[in-house]
């Protein structure tokens, strides 16, 4: 199984409440080419789970239109969770993906994940800095805390049964050739 974990993309630098700063231009362009990137690489995504602050909304949104004009991968509607927020706690996010494993069993088995593979069954989580860092510190057994640029995804080759998982690659949209 994959995580995907990804800083929102480029936001205003707005006096007022933080909740509610909107994309730039460049965030917006930055969550469009994750998510052509997340197209191309054909993974499965099982669940996309986002912050409920605007700028994540917006990245989450863009990534998942991009997603949905892809042929063969799945209609997924993100659902929004109020604790994946710039100060929530990434050890309640692995008890929450801990528990999502177990109670969706048939969905999500070790056995059904073959790395040979075209398509990846994978989790998507659109949050923020910096709440991303610290959770692919929590996932891991590094317990690295990389730092993410706007738009950037960490994946997380993460294993069920042993309930923790290596950070395989950072990916920016800087990366990214097109």
């Amino acid at each position: 199984m994959y995580i995907f974990i990804m800083r929102h993309g480029e936001a205003e630098n707005t006096i007022g409440e933080d909740s509610l700063r909107p994309l730039t231009i460049k965030g917006r362009l930055e969550t469009e080419k994750m998510g052509f990137w997340l197209a191309h690489r054909k993974v499965e995504l099982m669940n996309v789970f986002v912050s409920p602050y605007l700028r994540a909304q917006q990245s989450c949104a863009n990534v998942v239109e991009v997603l949905h004009k892809a042929p063969l991968l799945n209609k997924i509607s993100p659902k929004t969770l109020d604790f994946i927020t710039p100060s929530g706690n990434a050890c309640q996010v692995h008890d929450f993906i801990d528990g999502l494993f177990q109670t969706h069993e048939d969905l999500y088995k070790e056995d059904n994940l073959d790395n040979n593979s075209v398509n990846k069954q994978a989790i998507l989580f659109v949050s923020h800095m910096p709440f991303v860092s610290y959770l692919v510190g929590e996932l891991t057994y590094t317990s690295n805390m990389p730092i993410f640029s706007t738009g950037a995804i960490a994946i997380i080759d993460y294993d069920i049964k042993k309930m923790k998982g290596q950070l395989v690659e950072m990916i920016t949209p800087s990366n990214i050739h097109t």
